[in-house]
């Protein structure tokens, strides 16, 4: 039996994903390829014509197969890149979103460049943490926070915990209802919690994730409530609180957060900041 050379596995798999109406098939085909046999994409370029075994050739097709029934790519490959590190991704948590890494940029025009204008240790929580992208990056990015992952799911902080292992950050690790009855004043926090109504139309893709990581009561805007409310006591005068939500939603959480003492700073496509005002 003759087994397909790289060329002809990558030529078949892009035409099948066309047909399943991917708009990456190519890209997609050469990741699940490159991942299969553990080679960067760009040997798949310079060796077309080497052939592939049969097991690497089985395992190729159970993966592309996968991705034909929108399986996510970085649950097929095991990983997503965000803000320039790979995160281990499972279903235990939501995939990393590009568009939340303008969290982190606005986290540098809150945290002064020149370390040594932070007069004490800033505590920063990131709040339904998932895979723990966010609170690891803003860590790994400013060493001296104090960073807080908090999530309900037990799996995903387990998830959070060995990404933070890989990169060596350290991180507290806390399972908790969003920030109910949580010990501590904060500085600032990051929450990228369940938004989405369940009446709105979504990719295919989202199906493999966990529901609950995704949809919230309320068009979507009940965990941000929550959370709004629970911020206002434990924020500290002048902290911060980051939050993602969809740009329909953005109104009416303004709305709410400035019925609970927050005033909007900046609104950089999903993600609005806020600042928690000072006691009159």
């Amino acid at each position: 039996m003759r087994y397909m050379t790289i060329n002809e596995w990558l030529l078949l798999a892009t035409k099948e994903l066309k047909i399943a109406d991917i708009s990456s098939a190519r890209l997609d085909a050469e990741l699940i390829l490159s991942h299969t046999i553990r080679k960067p994409r760009t040997y798949l370029h310079a060796h077309g014509n080497e052939l592939l075994d049969e097991r690497r050739e089985a395992i190729a097709n159970a993966r592309l197969q996968m991705r034909i029934e929108r399986t996510p790519l970085a649950y097929i490959i095991g990983h997503k890149e965000f803000y320039g590190r790979r995160f281990k991704t499972t279903p235990a948590a939501l995939i990393p979103r590009p568009e939340s890494e303008a969290m982190i940029e606005t986290l540098r025009g809150i945290i002064p460049q020149n370390r040594t204008l932070i007069p004490i240790q800033k505590h920063l929580v990131d709040v339904g943490t998932g895979t723990g992208c966010l609170g690891i990056t803003a860590k790994l990015e400013w060493p001296e926070l104090e960073v807080t992952l908090v999530d309900i799911s037990n799996h995903a902080l387990n998830l959070a915990r060995e990404n933070a292992t890989t990169y060596s950050a350290k991180v507290n690790i806390r399972h908790n209802n969003l920030l109910r009855n949580y010990p501590l004043p904060i500085d600032i926090v990051l929450a990228n919690l369940p938004y989405v109504d369940r009446s709105w139309e979504v990719s295919p893709e989202t199906t493999s994730e966990p529901p609950e990581a995704l949809y919230a009561n309320n068009n979507g805007l009940s965990l941000i409530y929550q959370l709004i409310e629970q911020t206002s006591s434990l924020l500290q005068p002048g902290g911060h609180l980051l939050l993602e939500s969809d740009k329909r939603q953005q109104a009416s959480i303004l709305a709410f957060a400035k019925q609970h003492g927050f005033s909007r700073q900046t609104t950089t496509g999903l993600i609005t900041h806020f600042v928690k005002s000072a006691p009159k």
